[in-house]
């Protein structure tokens, strides 16, 4: 989501609670009898963190800083090298070494209600951020060591994360996936949200209030949290996060050509070729003298993210795709 999204989001909480602080006759009439709903979230945590605040995870276009246009078409001057010849790391990831190295990973799709990669679409650099980055992170890392847990199941405990979903709804499988990825800390953390405080009828009639813009985002999380709490399968959970059809040019999108380099702060050069949202292979081109070389990869702590802001964000893992 792009800065101006999130300034937006955050502009509907604050105004949706001054409705509710004020409790005046036009407000009660507006939201249809949610007034001493409104008044009681407010009270206890501030609705501004029910339709506001930090998203789980708020990487967006406008962290993408390190794309080198100068470079598009560039190739490095030797053959690619499978990344898992490297020595990895106790995070899974690898300790990069001057060459061209890649590396084809199960990717996550970070932004439930936009459109999968496609349409020669590039990808950029940006770091994890927002504030549900530790649990993201940590799943994404511990996977490595879980090989016998199908990606589609951390995909749906991402998806529940995003949400802001209840654990304790989700299903008994999907519990004993959460509990081998994320610490009893962790998973006291994610199992409550404002969004507990609110019946679903009245959220129903809540997102009704979301401007146009915004409404998409919401209605998709709404979605997803009902489908979770109702045992959908995986493809009914992914046809709501991921969008097909005709992909439009999301608010703040920038033209980025596929294959297109990104600078990485740590000193070597990385590149996405995204097929689907589950599967994207990563290039890095670390050049001999460069600061890269001995500089830790952790793909679980970068996103590959879209010039077209319509269409997904994507996490990685140190597992391979095969």
């Amino acid at each position: 989501m792009d800065r101006s999204y999130r300034l937006s989001r955050r502009a509907f909480g604050a105004g949706l609670l001054g409705a509710g602080i004020a409790g005046a006759a036009p407000a009660q009439a507006q939201f249809g009898g949610l007034g001493n709903l409104v008044r009681s979230v407010t009270n206890e945590i501030g609705l501004d963190r029910v339709f506001g605040g930090e998203e789980p995870i708020t990487t967006n276009l406008t962290d993408a800083v390190w794309g080198n246009p100068s470079l598009d078409g560039v190739d490095p001057p030797l053959a690619p090298a499978p990344m898992t010849s490297l020595e990895r790391t106790d995070e899974g990831g690898f300790v990069l070494q001057p060459g061209y190295w890649q590396f084809v990973a199960q990717s996550y799709c970070l932004h439930a209600g936009t459109h999968g990669p496609g349409g020669g679409d590039g990808y950029l650099y940006a770091p994890l951020e927002g504030s549900r980055e530790e649990a993201i992170r940590d799943i994404l890392r511990n996977s490595v060591q879980h090989p016998e847990i199908e990606q589609r199941d951390i995909q749906t405990l991402i998806w529940a994360i995003l949400a802001r979903a209840k654990f304790e709804d989700l299903s008994n499988e999907h519990k004993l996936v959460a509990a081998q990825l994320l610490t009893r800390r962790q998973l006291a953390t994610l199992n409550r949200s404002a969004l507990d405080l609110v019946p679903s009828g009245a959220m129903s009639s809540l997102v009704g209030e979301v401007p146009a813009p915004l409404r998409a985002a919401f209605r998709a999380e709404a979605a997803l949290r009902n489908g979770l709490a109702g045992g959908a399968s995986y493809s009914e959970l992914e046809s709501i996060a991921v969008l097909t059809g005709a992909v439009p040019m999301g608010e703040g999108s920038i033209a980025v050509p596929s294959g297109r380099w990104s600078d990485h702060p740590d000193g070597y050069r990385i590149r996405y070729y995204p097929s689907g949202y589950s599967r994207t292979e990563v290039h890095i081109w670390c050049e001999e003298g460069s600061a890269g070389a001995g500089k830790r990869f952790d793909p679980s702590v970068q996103v590959a993210v879209p010039g077209n802001t319509a269409r997904q964000r994507l996490a990685q893992s140190g597992r391979e795709k095969v």
